[in-house]
């Protein structure tokens, strides 16, 4: 099935655009926290002039709907809705958690994955994920947002070898260490669009799409008030 997906995704320090055609993905990257708003718009029109299309041309505008930065999620949705709007795309939402186990497919091959991204407070948003046949990932563990200690305390030892993904193994490392089961470093810091889309896809052939006005992040936390990245406000 053709399909014509734009992903963006500022959730973390990662600022990252992807346009997928086809099977070909056009792409840009770039940690930068300070800098999502500026840098996001100019990636996205370098990926569609790379690919001679237009907004109004895609099938859908997919986006890091969280967990992650409260400004950075905040912002990448309000974004993604306004190009989806002016362009009158519906709209696809996917986990940053999720993204970082594909991204880790795709570095590693790695099928069982344990994200972690470091949430501040002494807390990760956390997910693990197992992936099926199709290319879908199941939550093995669902996402929340916890103490290391009590993600130790309340998890029960299995035989996968998990690979890990994200900012919090290296801000708790110690606590994460000696979770019951089998570990094995991965590559993977943040989410990225080019992780996002493909996802995206999935949820596209599917028929997962909503409209702008239904499109809503996933903060994990009831109190968003917490301690943002540096240089954002």
């Amino acid at each position: 099935m053709s399909v014509k997906i734009l992903a963006l995704d500022t959730s973390t320090e990662n600022c990252s655009v992807a346009l997928l055609i086809d099977d070909r993905i056009y792409s840009r990257s770039e940690v930068a926290p300070r800098d999502h708003t500026k840098k996001v718009l100019p990636m996205v029109d370098e990926v569609l002039k790379e690919a001679g299309v237009e907004l109004k041309q895609l099938d859908a505008l997919a986006f890091g709907r969280g967990p992650g930065s409260f400004t950075g999620v905040r912002i990448g949705i309000g974004i993604a809705q306004g190009l989806a709007f002016g362009a009158d795309l519906p709209m696809i939402g996917i986990s940053t958690l999720k993204a970082m186990a594909e991204a880790s497919h795709r570095l590693h091959g790695a099928t069982s994955v344990a994200s972690a991204i470091d949430a501040r407070m002494s807390e990760v948003y956390w997910g693990r994920f197992s992936r099926e046949a199709n290319g879908e990932w199941r939550e093995v563990d669902a996402e929340c947002v916890v103490a290391p200690q009590l993600l130790v305390e309340n998890s029960q030892a299995d035989d996968a070898t998990w690979t890990t993904a994200g900012t919090g193994w290296a801000a708790y490392k110690q606590d994460l260490d000696a979770l019951p089961y089998p570990q094995q470093a991965g590559e993977v810091e943040f989410p990225d669009a080019q992780d996002i889309v493909q996802l995206a896809k999935l949820e596209w052939e599917q028929g997962h799409t909503v409209p702008v006005e239904e499109s809503s992040p996933v903060y994990l936390r009831d109190n968003v008030t917490w301690k943002k990245l540096p240089g954002r406000e």
